[in-house]
Order: C-alpha cells, then structure tokens, then sequence
C-alpha cells in the first residue's frame, strides 16, 4: 500500500519528505512530481529497485533510465563533460531538459545503455523535488511516469495513487505537474542533437 505525501509545493514539509527519503533508503519505488510530469524515482544502487522502475514502465534494458541531480557539479560526478558541454548544460539547468552523455565510471554498469555506455542526467527546477533529493543527499534514479502502452504520462497524484496503490511504496503530492515530458537532448557523440521535443525550448540553447 503506498504511502501518500501531501506537500506545499514550494514550500513542501520536510517532516513529510524525511519519511518519503526512508522510504528509498528502504528500497522503495516512489512517484514524485517534477518540472514536466510526474516520475517514477529510487536510490541510484538498489538494483532491485530499478529492475521495479522498468518493469513499472514496460521497458527493457535497452531504455535509458534517468539520473536525477541537485546541482552541475553532482552531475559531473556521473558524466564525461567537456567545457563546450559544461556551458550548454549550465545554460539549461535547472529545466526540463534531459541530457544524454557519456557515462562515468560512478554509473553502474548496469544502468547505463549496454551498447553505448551512456546516461540520460537532469536538473529538474521544481522546489519539492529539489528538497527531496537534498534531503537524499544523492542522485535518484528516474522514468517518467507514462503508463505501459499508453504514451501521456501521468501529472495528477490521485489518478496516480489510485492506479499504482499496490504497486509502488509512495506517492508525493505536490499539485498537477505540466503534462509535457522533458526535451531529450544527446550529447554523447559530440554534436547536440534534440532526440525528443518536450516542455524544454531548444531555442533557448540555440538549437
């Protein structure tokens, strides 16, 4: 039965959000409102954890999983950067952008994509989000919250809750998220290439 977590969102209760990391800490499934849609989070090394991620959403090993970041430099922790790549990104972020890089040797292997050793990372700018992952103190591993077979994803909590009771350890909610999901910019073959168009304006990064 998952818990629910009802938080002001700018100002979410960290009281509520404590209980929502342990909850992580503990191996737990979590869907948590972000800048584009709702998403599907658990800590980054639980591999049973993110085994639930993908089967929640109907995709293989072949799907990039997404690592979520407070800030440039924890990203940087998980990604090989150039400077060219450093000053796009920090054009960008926090936004609901995605991008996708090579992985560092911090990724497990087991999370980045078997052909092409990469990693999809973002800054996501939603305050309820960002007090999660800095009361977490790392990463979360993140999908966007789009139903198997259905291509909307999901930004209401209670439809959520109602849907996904049984299957997951948590809900937080912090109001509607946008219904857009990120843009998916790849940036692990040298030139930026938009591989998905979302809520994010590649105009604003000059693409």
């Amino acid at each position: 039965m998952a818990q629910f977590f009802e938080v002001h969102p700018d100002n979410p209760q960290q009281r509520l959000l404590k209980q929502a990391v342990t909850l992580l800490q503990k191996g737990g499934v979590l869907a948590v409102p972000t800048d584009s849609s709702y998403a599907l989070v658990c800590h980054l090394d639980d591999k049973a954890a993110a085994d639930r991620l993908r089967q929640l959403r109907g995709v293989d090993d072949k799907h990039h999983l997404t690592l979520l970041c407070r800030d440039l430099s924890e990203l940087a922790n998980y990604a090989r950067v150039d400077n060219r790549q450093f000053r796009l990104l920090k054009s960008a972020t926090p936004g609901p952008f995605t991008f996708i890089l090579e992985a560092s040797k911090e990724v497990p292997r087991r999370l980045s994509h078997p052909s092409r050793k990469t990693i999809g990372l973002r800054l996501p700018e939603h305050a309820c989000l960002q007090a999660l992952l800095e009361l977490h103190g790392a990463p979360l591993l993140a999908t966007t919250l789009i139903p198997p077979g259905e291509s909307q994803a999901l930004n209401d909590a209670a439809d959520i809750r109602e849907r996904y009771e049984h299957q997951i350890d948590g809900v937080i909610d912090a109001g509607a998220c946008a219904l857009e999901p990120t843009t998916v910019i790849d940036l692990s073959e040298g030139e930026a290439e938009v591989v998905r168009l979302g809520r994010g304006n590649p105009a604003k990064l000059g693409l």
